[in-house]
């Protein structure tokens, strides 16, 4: 996944190493866990498919397959024909964004008018019983008939979808949440109809328990899609990021731009086209107010850009010619002339939004059991409702016919099959897989949203239980810890054919064929000291080691002690005493000839200690892994307060993986902190890697989290963000779990024998539309538990 504003990368995140095609479809129709193993289930079956991750908050199904093997086409129309409406998701983010807002839109005025019917119908049931408390009655009202048909007609309109829904589920062998309502629903319904017609039975009818069962699933059910389209809200607000429109110059034929012909370039013409239209190279004006429509460089203008919304950082940046400027940011003093360098979904918001939307459809771990619970959670509770029937009708009233009384029907006709008939009701509508499957998406959709806000982005609900084993966290220090704008300190000939100036020029002719920031001092300093730059050729780059090529005809190799004893040199006391302690030495050699050391000071980031200090606090253990000298991560280890045993120095790229795999065989769960290549290996063999947005590509591939700015007290954040989230799925699958766990038992009329305790259908759909509420609620509670407290903004956005 390109997500470095820095760099130029294609590649796209794929869950394996060979290539695959992605389909993503939108679901409709899917009310519970059961439903989304269902879907599962469907697209599993299908040839070509490697892997379906499906996400019932969010309603997406993300299916990986075989290149050229699956028409994306078919697997919609099979799960429309299994009763699940679906389409492709396609288009622009525009159209995207009107679908979620349309889709939820629909959902809501369906389910607030059902809720609107069934209030009016438990209004007028209720009128209807004024006479038991002794207000008087209305003779029309207060008739039984008028009971049954207001049961009626609940059934028939606002509930008959839901009974349809779920009819259609138990007849393809996938029975969800509507199957058990409709079940409840019609057997109490069906009971009070045969107490209706023939009263000699003596039973009680029940008509109102249709009617209040409706209203309470249905109100549960629209404050549940509400509290979900609130949690989604944060993450549709993504696509509303991505600009619509874009002002493309029509003259391909414009001059080099200048100071002088800026006015040419201004007076251009331009036409507004779509954002996604826009090709690579293509010049694009840009004016204050406007948000950027791609990413590109700027060859004309001049202004300050908010970039929050990719770094979460508040103070704007200046952007000036040859600098990058990103589609979605917002162009705040001046305006701008860019060339488009990635268009569409190369962009990088839309790969971040692509990435936070993967995100949601990875499970964590402890979701797995949730799902294999609730693909068979229908059938138990149908069971269960069955050998309560059973129990009661043919044991329970025997052994305890007390319960006669508690149960308001001792004085009916075959009472014992109508009491054990209310209680299998409640059993059917008590029951809640719904809390189930909302359990880990709503808390990954609010957490992954809350961190894409804050520049913070988290690759999946499987992270967030490995993050919160975490033991230990290793840091990389060079562009990680430290600014990676190091400086040259000292350069120093020791021979006395070559100058001081001689020796950077050298390494400077060497290390321009690299992006190092050693390189970059280097550079940076000979274009501090007024000097011209040699031309070189052959550039060999050794990983960790340095880098030759040839000068004037001279091997010339630049790089470290380790490297430099590869090339036959011994270094003598005198030469390892020139540099400072706490500097990076760089060596420089013609031929076989050392000729001179460069000191290179690297400054800590400014959050770097408060970092360490914050984490610490988090009771984790803090290590330095750097390739740098002992002296070099003494000095830098003093500073964060590490101890002796937490630095681990002079470790080349390859032997990083090891020092991770070293803790790790101690028992330790690690997060590694990197940015470069060279830690690419060490963050694969990480728990957890987390790579600062500003590094490069393959870091940020290999990363778990990835930091859009680089701020190191994002690292604390990510940490704390990782740890909230999955504290929210754990509570919410606990009081899941617990709800079904105590709420079945009572419901079956555990309480009854000795505490005269009984669930009516009712007051058991009123318990299962609070569990689902519950659940996706406490979800939404992270937003305001999650506060960025740890790190004042001075410190945290500060510039460096």
């Amino acid at each position: 996944m390109q997500l470095n504003p820095q760099t130029t990368s294609e590649q796209q995140l794929t869950s394996t190493t060979l290539p695959t095609q992605t389909i993503i479809l939108d679901v409709g129709g899917m009310k519970c866990a059961g439903c989304v193993m269902a879907v599962e289930r469907q697209l599993n079956q299908q040839q070509g498919v490697i892997a379906v991750r499906v996400n019932l908050a969010t309603e997406v199904a993300t299916v990986e397959c075989e290149p050229g093997t699956v028409d994306p086409q078919k697997l919609a129309d099979i799960l429309t024909e299994t009763g699940f409406n679906s389409q492709l998701r396609y288009g622009s983010a525009a159209h995207q964004k009107l679908t979620f807002e349309e889709r939820h839109r629909q959902e809501m005025r369906d389910q607030i008018g059902r809720v609107i019917i069934c209030g009016v119908l438990i209004f007028l049931s209720g009128i209807g019983h004024f006479h038991h408390i002794a207000w008087g009655g209305l003779p029309l009202v207060s008739s039984i008939w008028f009971h049954w048909g207001l049961a009626t007609l609940a059934l028939l309109f606002p509930g008959r979808s839901l009974i349809v829904d779920g009819v259609r589920s138990l007849a393809r062998n996938a029975p969800n949440m509507n199957t058990l309502v409709g079940l409840g629903t019609i057997s109490a319904y069906t009971a009070s109809l045969v107490a209706l017609l023939f009263p000699r039975l003596g039973w009680e009818c029940f008509f109102d328990e249709p009617v209040m069962l409706l209203g309470f699933i249905l109100l549960g059910k629209t404050l549940e899609q509400q509290a979900r389209i609130r949690a989604a809200r944060a993450f549709e607000a993504l696509w509303g990021l991505q600009p619509t429109t874009a002002q493309v110059i029509l003259s391909t034929q414009l001059p080099e731009l200048t100071q002088e012909n800026s006015a040419i370039a201004w007076s251009s013409p331009t036409v507004e086209v779509p954002a996604e239209q826009v090709r690579v190279g293509d010049l694009v004006k840009v004016f204050p107010g406007e948000k950027i429509p791609v990413d590109g460089r700027v060859i004309m203008g001049s202004s300050t850009v908010d970039e929050s919304m990719l770094t979460g950082e508040s103070f704007p940046v200046t952007k000036q010619r040859d600098l990058m400027v990103f589609a979605g940011t917002l162009n705040q003093s001046g305006g701008l002339i860019i060339a488009a360098t990635r268009t569409g979904e190369e962009t990088t918001v839309a790969q971040i939004i692509s990435l936070v939307e993967t995100a949601q459809t990875r499970k964590a771990p402890i979701q797995f059991l949730a799902d294999k619970v609730a693909g068979y959670f229908t059938y138990l509770v149908m069971g269960l409702a069955t050998l309560t029937l059973i129990f009661w009708y043919t044991i329970g009233t025997k052994i305890w016919p007390e319960v006669m009384t508690s149960g308001g029907v001792n004085l009916a006709v075959d009472a014992p099959l109508l009491l054990s008939l209310k209680l299998a009701i409640a059993v059917l509508v008590i029951a809640c897989p719904c809390a189930l499957g909302l359990a880990t998406p709503t808390a990954i959709l609010v957490g992954s949203a809350i961190g894409a806000e804050r520049g913070i982005l988290i690759k999946g609900g499987d992270i967030l239980e490995r993050v919160h084993q975490l033991h230990t966290v290793v840091f990389d220090k060079t562009g990680t810890l430290t600014t990676a704008s190091p400086q040259v300190t000292t350069c120093v000939s020791l021979s006395h054919g070559f100058s001081d100036d001689r020796i950077l020029q050298l390494a400077a002719a060497v290390e321009q064929g690299t992006h190092h920031p050693i390189a970059t001092a280097i550079c940076r300093a000979l274009e501090g000291r007024n000097l011209p730059i040699i031309d070189a050729e052959g550039f060999v780059t050794q990983t960790g080691l340095g880098a030759a090529a040839m000068v004037d005809g001279e091997r010339v190799w630049v790089g470290s002690a380790e490297g430099l004893s590869g090339c036959g040199v011994i270094l003598s006391e005198s030469v390892l005493s020139i540099i400072p302690p706490g500097e990076t030495v760089v060596y420089v050699t013609v031929g076989d000839e050392l000729v001179g050391v460069i000191g290179i000071c690297d400054r800590l980031k400014s959050d770097a200690k408060m970092t360490v200090e914050r984490l610490q606090k988090m009771g984790l253990n803090v290590v330095l892994l750097t390739g740098d000298r002992f002296s070099v991560a003494e000095a830098i280890a003093s500073e964060l307060q590490l101890s002796e045993g937490s630095v681990l120095a002079e470790v080349r790229p390859e032997d990083k993986a090891k020092a991770i795999a070293a803790y790790q065989q101690q028992g330790h769960r690690v997060a590694m902190v990197g940015d470069g290549i060279n830690d690419a290996p060490a963050l694969a063999q990480a728990d957890v890697a987390i790579a600062l947005g500003t590094g490069t590509d393959v870091a940020i591939e290999t990363a778990d989290i990835v930091l859009m700015g680089d701020a190191l007290g994002d690292v604390v954040e990510s940490i704390r963000l990782s740890q909230q989230t999955f504290n929210k799925i754990r509570q919410n699958l606990f009081w899941a779990f617990a709800y079904n766990t105590i709420g079945l038992p009572m419901a079956a009329g555990v309480l009854l024998p000795g505490f005269g305790i009984v669930f009516s259908p009712s007051v058991a759909a009123a318990f299962m539309a609070f569990s689902s509420v519950s659940v996706v609620t406490n979800s939404l509670l992270l937003r305001r538990q999650f506060t960025p407290a740890d790190f004042p903004p001075s410190i945290k956005s500060q510039p460096e």
